[in-house]
């Protein structure tokens, strides 16, 4: 590397000051820069040391607290037990209504719904697919059952009521 790059590297890291000055650059570092520098960062780290130390002291007189009311007792047990076969039943009984919720007229109604815009749908681009053809055979005088073959459509093919 020439003096050039590496100069602008240490100005890049900040370990060497720079200024231009008339037509000259002048590059300077003074050594007591560095040692504020790091002080500085040494004074963050250690501050947000303290800042964490005392988050873990109120996170832990926290969970002693919490421990307080939760001691294992005969009564804690038998509720804990009690929640999860009410837990268990729960999810039994929403396995048994998902069985049976294709019967829910809601449910009905909403296939019922999703069925007729599915058919207009349908209709829309079975009169796009004529109105092509009715295109294709005026612009390019073919008959209408090549038509039909070239591009697959079938002699059935029609609206939906």
């Amino acid at each position: 590397m020439s003096v050039k790059e590496i100069l602008q590297s240490l100005v890049d890291d900040a370990m060497v000051d720079s200024e231009r000055i008339g037509t000259s650059n002048y590059f300077w570092a003074f050594p007591s820069k560095a040692l504020h520098a790091r002080k500085r960062k040494l004074e963050a780290l250690e501050t947000q040391m303290v800042e964490t130390n005392q988050k873990k002291k109120t996170l832990q007189q926290n969970v002693e607290k919490a421990k307080v009311g939760r001691q294992d007792t005969e009564e804690r047990s038998k509720l804990a037990e009690e929640l999860a076969s009410l837990r268990h039943q729960r999810d039994q009984f929403k396995s048994e209504l998902d069985k049976y919720k294709e019967c829910d007229p809601d449910v009905i109604e909403e296939i019922r719904q999703s069925n007729k815009v599915a058919k207009e749908a349908v209709n829309r681009w079975t009169d796009n697919v004529f109105a092509v053809k009715s295109w294709a055979k005026k612009k390019f005088g073919f008959e209408e059952s090549k038509i039909d073959k070239t591009f697959g459509i079938p002699e059935d093919f029609d609206y939906i009521d």
